[in-house]
């Protein structure tokens, strides 16, 4: 399969919007999607810049994206890489593009000097940690994902809302 692999571009940002929509449909997590066109761009473009995104294309059709973001390890000393989403279209699945993207990504942290590259992976999704592990990953267990969702980061910060007493 010939394919590309190109930074995104702000003309991209509705194109990613709708793989990123797909990702969330497959993964039972389309409730979830707050982003828009505007809140993408503001990320991948804006000052501070906070996340990069590659496109795959096979011709003039979309077939997958990674995002990506830097983090700080204490214990490295130095940047890390996060991997927010690896999406493949199916049809464009099992011919070398995940790997690709991958491969790209990785090539990012290596130019930056990243000491991690990590990721996370439904436990649902056995094709997907396959890949992984066949790639080098090794999945950490003794690990735990937290998340606070935007009210509970207020309500730990102590934000009231506009014209709360």
């Amino acid at each position: 399969m010939n394919f590309t692999i190109e930074t995104t571009t702000p003309a991209d940002v509705p194109s990613l919007l709708e793989l990123i929509r797909e990702l969330a449909r497959f993964e039972r997590l389309e409730r979830e999607v707050q982003a828009t066109v505007e809140s993408l761009h503001e990320s991948l473009f804006g000052s501070p810049q906070v996340a990069g995104a590659l496109l795959a294309r096979v011709g003039q059709d979309l077939a997958g994206y990674a995002i990506y973001f830097f983090t700080f390890s204490s214990f490295v000393g130095r940047l890390g890489l996060w991997l927010d989403d690896l999406y493949v279209r199916p049809a464009y699945r099992r011919q070398g593009l995940g790997r690709a993207l991958l491969e790209r990504v990785a090539d990012i942290g290596a130019r930056r000097g990243c000491g991690r590259f990590e990721w996370s992976a439904l436990h649902w999704n056995e094709n997907a940690l396959q890949f992984y592990q066949k790639l080098g990953a090794r999945q950490l267990d003794e690990w735990v994902t937290l998340r606070m969702e935007a009210a509970a980061i207020k309500n730990l910060a102590r934000v009231k809302e506009p014209g709360a007493a």
